[in-house]
């Protein structure tokens, strides 16, 4: 009589030790369970962006990875360099506010450019002849296997005259190096190297 009850206390401190191990394992996944919502929860909070309009409505936006945006981020950059640095108008400091602007995304290489036409006479030409002149890129091929980015630009420069337009061809190539974001430079990028492959007349047009 006294084995059967110490097989019963056995069994019954058996039967309390599984089930002890049972609810701290169930424990265990419920707590990691909880904490994977929390991380999973944080993580998708922390994608959102609540944009304040005017002082008046908020506006919820999706952040996005920055490498998900680089290259066309670098595309506009070379584009809105060559829009500044290649478009000008019989304005004297109209021209120099464009090429002030333009040679905050690149290096020295473009102040030569620059340097070179203006001793030349190129900028009192467009001044005096009250030509306007103005850039369309057609495409910017970026090449991101390796680094600095090789970046080669196809564009059009259209010379407006009282008398004619002169289209030109305009190829030009660069390496793209990351930097600091700013005011002057909101995508990132620094332009070096830049050179000027091919600027040659395509047709003239009389008027």
């Amino acid at each position: 009589m006294e084995f059967k009850s110490l097989k019963n206390i056995e069994t019954s401190f058996r039967q309390i030790r599984t089930m002890a191990i049972a609810f701290v394992v169930l424990c265990a996944l419920v707590t990691g369970y909880a904490l994977w919502s929390s991380y999973s929860f944080a993580e998708k909070q922390r994608e959102k962006i609540y944009v304040l309009d005017n002082g008046k409505s908020l506006i919820l936006a999706l952040s996005q990875d920055l490498s998900q945006n680089r290259p066309v981020e670098a595309r506009e950059h070379v584009r809105r360099f060559h829009e500044l640095f290649f478009t000008l108008s019989p304005d004297k400091a109209a021209i120099e506010g464009n090429i002030r602007r333009a040679l905050y995304l690149c290096d020295e290489s473009a102040f030569r450019y620059y340097k070179d036409w203006e001793e030349k006479g190129y900028y009192n030409r467009i001044i005096s002849a009250n030509i306007n002149q103005t850039v369309r890129v057609d495409s910017v091929a970026c090449d991101f296997e390796r680094y600095p980015y090789i970046v080669t630009t196809y564009a059009r420069q259209s010379l407006v005259r009282s008398s004619n337009i002169t289209e030109r061809s305009l190829v030009t190539r660069c390496r793209l190096l990351n930097s600091v974001r700013s005011d002057n430079n909101p995508h990132g990028f620094t332009m070096e190297q830049f050179t000027i492959l091919e600027n040659r007349d395509l047709r003239t047009m009389e008027r």
